[in-house]
């Protein structure tokens, strides 16, 4: 089970530099890209639900929300496989 988890955290760390990636290109226009407004949508859906739960307090816009919620997900997966692989070692030790 350890070795799904970490595989799902891996693949989902793979996506969300992929979106960040994705948002430097589109945003600054690299590699000859045309600026791309929507360059950061891809963050939104692997940042859910804390992209509409904090998207109140930043009225103005801020995109750091968009950017930052992703990684919440992702700390919250690592944490959640850290104790699945310790109750696995718990198992196979008692």
């Amino acid at each position: 089970m350890a070795r799904i988890c970490r595989g799902l955290v891996f693949g989902f760390a793979g996506a969300y530099a992929l979106a960040l990636g994705l948002l430097a290109i589109g945003t600054f226009g690299l590699f000859g890209q045309e600026r791309d407004p929507l360059a950061g949508v891809f963050l939104l859906p692997l940042g859910l639900p804390w992209t509409y739960l904090l998207d109140p307090i930043a009225r103005d816009g801020s995109p750091w929300i968009a950017i930052a919620a992703p990684g919440i997900n992702l700390s919250l997966l690592w944490a959640l496989c850290h104790a699945v692989a310790r109750r696995d070692r718990r198992r196979e030790g008692g």
